[in-house]
């Protein structure tokens, strides 16, 4: 049973551990003649990459990637594409007193108690560091985007930390780079440094809400009920380590919302296409793109490892106290963002390959075009 697989067309598998030799992915339903190469890889790879600065875990991996297969001359060749990365700076002495003991707010009970066995050198298979696969892929998946829909932009960017949110009235996606928190808010990133510097110092982390956005999306990607787009979005950023919640546009505000807030009014632009008032649908009706941007957003709990003891048990069932020890990212929700982007990408141009072999790009005319 392969229950380490998404996608339909364009199928991701990744593998490995956090403390094992390597980790990676194989890429499977890339379209041939794409061009590609590690270096455009290691781009993205590198936004995700540990130790850039204080606010991350200050293990130093260089996430350097391989392309093992399915590319020649620069070219993807149609067949599966094996991307690895290996790990170099692991520290698995850190973790000899959680071999017997459960951490708090980690997958060791769940491992455990499903399979009878688990790595528990930082957290194995359920360790953040297999997102790194992930980011890789997503590499490849922006690569084939560009040669088949050059129009698709994906930014993500960090809009809240803890109860502290960016204020969209001061939104600027130059400033995004800017900071180390992904944030399009300057003077919110400014304050979120003071606060997660208080947090680090004492041990302690803190919960991040990330939106990821995909402007330049075609109409008319996703099908509806079982194969929806924000059907598969939501369980790809759900998959991400340590997300415990997902929103497409309005999200759960919607609730909050009447019938004439909530609909998005069409008119026709001068374009003569669609044109809609607002977008608090996300980019999605009915599980189908609209052409407007689609909007996601996850929240991710705080870092589960921390300095400060905590109550468990043990295999034996004997009840302790424990401090995890290592390496840890006070905020995980900073290295989340490039997560994100990379899992829109894959689902994005899954759905694009899907809309190609069903519909062959087929648009219902509007307006007599």
């Amino acid at each position: 049973m392969s229950l380490n697989t998404f996608g339909h067309l364009f199928r991701v598998t990744t593998w490995g551990e956090s403390h094992g030799p390597a980790l990676g992915a194989t890429v499977d339903g890339c379209p041939p003649g794409v061009e590609i190469d590690e270096a455009t890889l290691q781009h993205w790879l590198d936004r995700r990459k540990p130790g850039q600065n204080k606010y991350t875990t200050q293990r130093r991996e260089p996430d350097a990637v391989r392309i093992l297969s399915g590319v020649f001359e620069g070219r993807t060749t149609g067949t599966p594409v094996q991307l690895m990365i290996e790990n170099t700076d692991q520290r698995s002495k850190d973790y000899g007193e959680i071999a017997e003991r459960f951490r708090p707010g980690h997958a060791d009970i769940t491992y455990w108690q499903k399979y009878g066995i688990r790595d528990y050198r930082g957290g194995g298979r359920s360790s953040a560091r297999e997102t790194a696969a992930r980011v890789a892929a997503g590499g490849l998946a922006r690569a084939a985007l560009a040669a088949l829909a050059p129009e698709v932009k994906i930014t993500g960017y960090m809009v809240q930390m803890g109860r502290l949110k960016a204020d969209r009235d001061r939104f600027d996606l130059a400033e995004v780079a800017q900071n180390p928190f992904w944030c399009p808010d300057a003077a919110a990133a400014a304050i979120w440094a003071e606060h997660l510097d208080e947090l680090r110092k004492s041990g302690n982390s803190v919960g991040a809400v990330v939106e990821v956005v995909a402007s330049g999306v075609p109409a008319g990607l996703g099908a509806p009920i079982y194969g929806k787009l924000d059907t598969d979005l939501a369980a790809a950023m759900m998959s991400i380590n340590a997300v415990k919640g997902v929103e497409i546009g309005e999200g759960m505000a919607a609730a909050e919302l009447t019938g004439l807030e909530n609909a998005d009014e069409i008119f026709m632009g001068n374009d003569g296409k669609p044109l809609f008032s607002s977008n608090h649908a996300g980019g999605i009706l009915g599980g189908i793109s609209t052409g407007q941007d689609v909007v996601v957003r996850f929240a991710v709990k705080p870092t589960s490892s921390i300095l400060s003891p905590r109550r468990t048990i043990g295999v034996s069932g004997v009840e302790s106290e424990i401090v995890t020890k290592g390496r840890h990212d006070p905020c995980v929700g900073i290295r989340a963002v490039p997560v994100g982007e990379a899992m829109m990408a894959c689902v994005i141009l899954d759905h694009l390959l899907l809309d190609r072999g069903q519909t062959g790009g087929l648009r219902g005319p509007i307006g007599g075009t």
